[in-house]
């Protein structure tokens, strides 16, 4: 079988980088942008920084705002209807996942209207038309959804987020600038780079994982495992660091996919409303230990590029457990926690359900059952 690829068309990395979006918008000659960022952005001047350069060279946008941290079926409807009013040609996601990702929801409705209810573009949704071309702009260093074919859809009246995994939405630009990293607290900036590190453990750990993503994922883990501790702080070498680590990732996971860490994350945030990012670095340790069994000697490169010194001197048990361990402290030391409070034993039967059906779930090295799972999030209480 073949092994696929996809990346953007193109991609700027760097401080300043930003500024090409203006310059893509006119050689695309893209007449008016539908820029959708979420109202924090907005408030605090984020999405500012990119409106500014198109208010400069004169080039119309609209701003759609009518985004949540977990974005539902809603704000996709929302979003469509708005971009059919707007007369606009093209997206500019400004944001983290949240954004990206209802950008790209967005993007394929109206390219594929047969989707409008949403729930449809669940799984490998068969759209035949590539999306709304989209320029994306990350402002967290986690997601990766920039250079990604995924994105995630919260269903509220069913208590569950989908994940929709389309090779038609990938943004044709994606603009990783650290400049517009730098206003993110440390409690997103920490939570965010861990959602990278799962990313970077998980696809290197897939069943679908091959040399050319085996290579991304470590350099990624090795990046993200450097930086992440400075980029809480702030310092400009953590945010560079992370900024480029988080892409790497993505560059890898999106076409291997991920496992059941993601599967468990997303119900988390289903139920409890966790902040991905908070769940992926709760359950990864967690899963890491689970998945041991089935991994070869990949723990050894994973403990080998979290720093982990002495390595090749380590029996498997040692150096397996060396790798979880990392992951354990890394999170710790940017402040995360290890349990979640609002885990309750009655609704352990539901989590369990929902992530043995979540999209990511198949990946995993180890096949899980439900009562696999139910044992896992117990773990969390």
């Amino acid at each position: 079988m073949a092994n696929r690829i996809m990346l953007n068309q193109t991609s700027y990395h760097g401080a300043g980088a930003i500024a090409e979006i203006v310059t893509e918008a006119k050689a695309h000659a893209f007449q008016k942008a539908f820029v959708c960022s979420d109202p924090d952005l907005i408030k605090f001047g984020v999405t500012g920084k990119v409106t500014d350069l198109l208010d400069k060279e004169g080039l119309a946008y609209e701003i759609y705002s009518d985004i949540k941290a977990n974005p539902t079926i809603d704000n996709v409807k929302n979003g469509v209807a708005a971009f059919k009013a707007s007369g606009a040609d093209y997206i500019i996601a400004i944001g983290g996942g949240s954004s990206m990702d209802t950008s790209k929801a967005i993007g394929i409705i109206i390219a594929n209207p047969e989707f409008e209810d949403v729930r449809s573009l669940e799984g490998v949704a068969p759209t035949k038309k590539p999306c709304v071309p989209i320029i994306a702009v990350p402002t967290t260093a986690g997601t990766a959804a920039e250079v990604t074919i995924n994105y995630v859809i919260t269903d509220v009246e069913r208590k569950r987020k989908f994940v929709c995994v389309d090779p038609h939405d990938m943004p044709i630009i994606a603009v990783v600038d650290p400049e517009m990293m730098s206003s993110m607290p440390k409690g997103l900036t920490a939570s965010t780079g861990m959602d990278a590190l799962t990313h970077a453990i998980e696809g290197y750990t897939t069943k679908a994982a091959w040399e050319m993503t085996d290579m991304f994922h470590l350099k990624a883990i090795e990046i993200i495992s450097k930086s992440l501790r400075g980029a809480v702080a702030n310092t400009k070498e953590g945010r560079e660091g992370m900024a480029l680590g988080q892409y790497i990732a993505g560059m890898g996971f999106s076409n291997v996919g991920l496992g059941i860490a993601h599967s468990m994350a997303h119900t988390l945030g289903a139920v409890y409303d966790t902040p991905h990012g908070v769940a992926c670095a709760m359950m990864l340790p967690i899963v890491m230990e689970y998945n041991a069994d089935c991994t070869g000697e990949k723990y050894r490169e994973i403990a080998r590029a979290m720093g982990v010194e002495g390595v090749d001197q380590m029996d498997q048990a040692t150096y397996r457990k060396a790798a979880v361990d990392a992951v354990r402290k890394l999170s710790e030391d940017v402040g995360i926690p290890s349990k979640l409070e609002a885990l309750k034993e009655e609704d352990l039967p539901f989590l369990a359900e929902s992530a043995h059906a979540d999209a990511c779930a198949p990946g995993n090295p180890k096949d899980a059952s439900v009562e696999d799972l139910t044992a896992l999030f117990r773990k969390l209480m």
